[in-house]
Formats: C-alpha cells, sequence, structure tokens
C-alpha cells in the first residue's frame, strides 16, 4: 500500500496567518512574497492536489474522529479499534486525523487486519507525530484543506467522545447533510452516556426554539455496538 509522508518541522501558524488581517500593500518596501497572500493560495493549491492524488484511488471510506486526549486506558479506545476493525473487513477504507488517542485506534483497527488506514494529520503543538498505523500519511498545514478529504472521500462520518475538534467535525457534517450540499451518508454517535446530554439540548432548547426542525434530528444514529456501526453504515453508504 502506498505511504505518503510530508517533512516535519516546518511553520505551524498557517492557519492563523492565512485568516489575520494585513494591511495594505504598498508601493515600495513589501513584504516577503513568500508570506503574502498569493503565495498562500500556492501552497493551498499544493496540497489540495497532493491529497487528491494520494486519496483518488481509495475505496469507499469511513471517517472516524474523536478524542486525542483518550489513549489505549480509556474504554471508548478499544471500542473505537474494533468498529475500525470490522468496518475495514467489511471492505471500508478508515480516514482519521492521522493523530494520537482515539484517531490511533481507528487506524489501528484497520492496520492490524491488512486494511486502507489513512491519516490526515494537521500541523498542531498538541499532536507533534502522527500516530504509527498508517498506510496512507498526509500532513496539512491548513485545517479547511484537511476537513475537505474527509468529506470528500468519506462515505459515512463515526464520531467517538471528543472535545472542540470532534465536536466541530460534527456538527460541519450535519450542516453539509441538513443543506443538502454532499450526500446523506450516516454520521454516527459512538456512545450513547457521552452524547446524551448534547442529544437532549437538541431535542429539548433547539427544537423548541424552532433553530432545527424534528427531520433534522434523523441525520444522525447514536450507538454502543461496534457491529451496529457496521450495520448502519450498510444500510446507508452500501457495500
Amino acid at each position: 500500500m502506498e505511504s505518503l509522508k510530508k517533512p516535519v518541522g516546518i511553520r505551524d501558524n498557517e492557519d492563523k496567518e492565512l485568516l489575520a488581517w494585513s494591511p495594505p500593500r504598498k508601493e515600495h518596501g513589501r513584504a516577503d512574497f513568500t508570506t503574502q497572500d498569493p503565495w498562500r493560495i500556492l501552497r493551498i493549491q499544493g496540497e489540495l492536489v497532493e491529497g487528491f492524488d494520494a486519496l483518488s484511488s481509495l475505496p469507499k471510506a469511513i471517517a472516524i474522529f474523536g478524542s486525542a486526549r483518550l489513549g489505549p486506558e480509556n474504554p471508548y479506545y478499544e471500542a473505537c479499534r474494533e468498529s475500525s476493525r470490522r468496518l475495514a473487513e467489511a471492505g471500508y477504507a478508515i480516514i482519521t486525523g492521522g493523530g494520537p488517542g482515539l484517531m490511533a485506534a481507528g487506524n489501528q483497527g484497520a492496520f492490524e487486519v491488512g486494511g486502507t488506514s489513512v491519516g490526515c494529520s494537521i500541523e498542531l503543538p498538541e499532536e507533534p507525530v502522527a500516530n504509527k498505523y498508517q498506510t496512507i500519511a498526509l500532513r496539512f498545514r491548513y485545517f479547511f484543506v484537511r476537513k475537505l478529504m474527509f468529506v470528500k472521500y468519506a462515505v459515512g462520518f463515526l464520531i467517538f467522545p471528543g472535545g472542540y475538534g470532534t465536536l466541530d467535525e460534527l456538527f460541519e457534517a450535519l450542516t453539509l447533510v441538513q443543506t443538502d450540499k454532499i450526500e446523506h451518508f450516516p454520521i454516527i454517535l459512538f456512545g450513547t452516556a457521552y452524547w446524551q446530554p448534547l442529544l437532549d439540548w437538541l431535542k429539548g432548547p433547539v427544537l423548541k426554539a424552532g433553530c432545527i426542525g424534528e427531520e433534522d434530528l434523523k441525520l444522525f444514529s447514536v450507538t454502543d455496538d461496534p457491529q451496529t456501526v457496521v450495520d448502519l453504515v450498510k444500510q446507508t453508504a452500501g457495500d
């Protein structure tokens, strides 16, 4: 299987620099071109081309998200690893954020049974090293390019307990499905006890305020069983 790695050690503030306001350029005394937006556009283009090239031949894939902070000692780690293993055995590639914790568990399950295990890691101080369970390894500067790879190449999202990053991926997927910007692929929350307060909030004040409709609550499923994950994926994403 293909292995594709990017060099480590380059600047880790690319997103911040891209999204920060900068003063208008003057006729003279311009800053170095490599720090300006036209150059960043070329970098972004390069990341897009590299990602598309590496992932264009993937079989149907499931993106797995979850906390980088929950390691092998946490029960969700083994549940994630087992879910990934079963999905890989069912013929699906696995895509994760490529980092530690539950991302490593997702890659590990697929890797151990000879499946396609993709890691799309990001340059962050908290995640300096990508996990070792990857058959295709990509490393991105820009969050939005990385997130595009998940959406473009996955036919389903499996969301384990996590923090802001995991919630960001969850609600982006729900928004894209709700607005019909992507196919209505399965979005599965794993861990009833963890997600129940969020579900209660959505079904309570959010629904009662009219900010979502009853049909929006049908855009995701919740389970505690790895085999149910596979069954739900097969029902909606196909073999």
